[in-house]
């Protein structure tokens, strides 16, 4: 009980109430600047009228070693086109009074180059929930945690595959609000939603009550509604990318209306 109560958070207590009739809860992602702000303020403003829960905005960076190809293009070309620091967490304050919770996403060049305070105070004027960074073990993260924390944001950490029971007992001792539970080794935006991905989550809540999102390979609604049961997030990324680029506005909401509607059943 005792670790089940410092492991709370602010975001896990919306994850508890909106759970409500849904069988799982949806998490979208957004690369700021790709393909412009301006279209990135359209997906925010369709994720929001479908009812999306969380959504990840990314932060550029010029080497995204988690990221797949979709996503190494979306990084240059928001890189490209001008996006900087400012431009960033300008989108996020322009963004996190909307009914989706915010959490900031990028690597660890970003608030190591900007110091940790810096960093934790721009996530927290801007209104962000949490942050992810997945090139950050949890045991090098002590500075950032404690200046984000004391700002009530959360770091959300990450189990992966190739992780031992041991490590994901240490990782569940410093997790809060959620663990991001990587589907499969590699890179995002491969289809390889299999069995072992649902053996590993087992794996996963053997160390943890914290919820549990799923990422890395979710394309469509029958993919979420495999999740029932198993996980409390689904996350989409690559998929909603490759969606606006291929049809825009029209694909984009077709596709997030049917995640949603397989959030339910």
């Amino acid at each position: 009980m005792a670790l089940e109560l410092a492991n709370r958070s602010p975001i896990g207590d919306y994850i508890s109430d909106k759970r409500g009739d849904k069988k799982v809860l949806l998490m979208g992602h957004a690369v700021i600047g790709y393909p412009s702000i301006e279209e990135n303020r359209a997906m925010l403003d369709i994720m929001e009228d479908v009812g999306v829960d969380i959504v990840e905005l990314q932060m550029p960076f010029s080497e995204p070693i988690a990221d797949g190809p979709a996503f190494v293009k979306a990084n240059g070309g928001a890189i490209d086109g001008g996006v900087r620091v400012n431009t960033y967490f300008d989108f996020i304050r322009s963004v996190s009074r909307s009914r989706i919770q915010v959490v900031a996403m990028g690597y660890y060049n970003w608030p190591f180059r900007m110091g940790h305070e810096n960093f934790a105070r721009s996530l927290q004027e801007a209104g962000a929930s949490g942050y992810i960074i997945p090139d950050l073990p949890p045991e090098d993260d002590a500075d950032l945690r404690d200046q984000c924390e004391s700002r009530g944001l959360t770091p959300i950490l990450l189990m992966t595959p190739t992780n031992t029971d041991e490590r994901l007992a240490q990782i569940a001792e410093q997790a809060r609000g959620f663990v991001y539970c990587v589907s499969r080794r590699g890179v995002t935006g491969r289809r390889t939603l299999v069995e072992d991905a649902f053996k590993f989550v087992e794996r996963c809540r053997m160390t943890t009550s914290l919820p549990l999102a799923l990422g890395f390979g979710l394309r469509d609604g029958e993919d979420v509604r495999k999740l029932h049961g198993i996980v409390d997030i689904a996350i989409v990324g690559t998929q909603l990318l490759k969606t606006w680029e291929e049809s825009k506005d029209s694909g984009y909401r077709k596709l997030l209306e049917e995640l949603v509607a397989a959030c339910y059943s």
